[in-house]
């Protein structure tokens, strides 16, 4: 059996999180964030909360400028969806999207981007 070294050290991933913060890659972010393999974008969706009031179409079409072929979102504790005309931004770019509970956002990005897929995580706190 032959072993070969994990080339994935520069990539972001979630090594944990709590109700208001989450760790990418052993670095505390607290507030809502936008991740990416090479970029973490903090201060993402300003205004939107874990039960989805504030989110913007804005916020979601940010995942494109990415490079997303897929938006995973986590949304807190439990897993909420939002307005479809919200979607519309991610529709007309082709882009996959997920919206999850905080956990299951997080193992799902870790897979993904542990493949090398295009994926972003952004990540709703609750208020």
């Amino acid at each position: 059996m032959k072993l070969y070294q994990d080339n994935n050290a520069n990539t972001n991933v979630v090594t944990g999180y709590g109700d208001d913060h989450v760790m990418i890659s052993k670095v505390r972010h607290e507030g809502n964030v936008l991740v990416s393999a090479g970029r973490v974008l903090t201060g993402w969706a300003p205004e939107a909360a874990g039960d989805l009031s504030g989110l913007r179409a804005e916020d979601l079409a940010a995942a494109s400028e990415l490079g997303a072929e897929i938006l995973i979102v986590g949304t807190g504790r439990r897993q909420r969806f939002p307005q479809p005309q919200l979607l519309r931004p991610l529709v007309e770019a082709r882009i996959g999207f997920e919206f999850m509970d905080f956990p299951a956002a997080c193992r799902t990005y870790n897979i993904l981007v542990g493949e090398g897929r295009a994926v972003v995580l952004g990540l709703l706190h609750e208020r």
